[in-house]
């Protein structure tokens, strides 16, 4: 599904959400953020052909058949992936490596961050993980909402 999100306290986002994918053994839910101005989303949002009132609050807009092709054809600016299959340390640092860093967010969240990968890695103990990917040289996005 490509569609325009408005978050209560965040700006627009256009996204693709793909409810299940499956990479290479993996599979799991897929979101794509896509590339586009803050004018263009604001062209997307007063064009939109529906709106829809999502359960966390979020506005989902429908884009318009031009709006959908035209975001088609815009670059990637993120990829997320959520696996359907638990992680744990062990099993990230086999796969990933030694982190560059590691970052613990609350009580339940700890990142390990990969700048030379574009990748930060959330294990959540209690919940699903989530592999973010940015191109490497954009990875600063990734780690400058975690502080320090």
């Amino acid at each position: 599904r490509l569609a325009l999100l408005a978050p209560p306290d965040a700006p627009l986002a256009l996204e693709a959400y793909f409810e299940t994918v499956s990479i290479g053994p993996l599979t799991g839910k897929l979101v794509l953020s896509i590339a586009a101005t803050p004018a263009d989303l604001e062209s997307m949002q007063a064009k939109a052909t529906k709106t829809d009132h999502l359960e966390t609050g979020i506005r989902q807009f429908a884009l318009n058949d031009a709006d959908r092709q035209r975001a088609e054809r815009l670059p990637l600016a993120a990829v997320v992936f959520i696996p359907s299959a638990g992680l744990d340390e062990a099993i990230i640092l086999q796969r990933f490596g030694a982190p560059a860093e590691r970052i613990r967010q609350g009580e339940t969240l700890e990142h390990f961050l990969y700048p030379d990968k574009g990748l930060d890695l959330v294990l959540d103990s209690k919940g699903k993980e989530v592999l973010q990917y940015v191109a490497p040289a954009d990875f600063a996005r990734l780690r400058a909402p975690l502080g320090k």
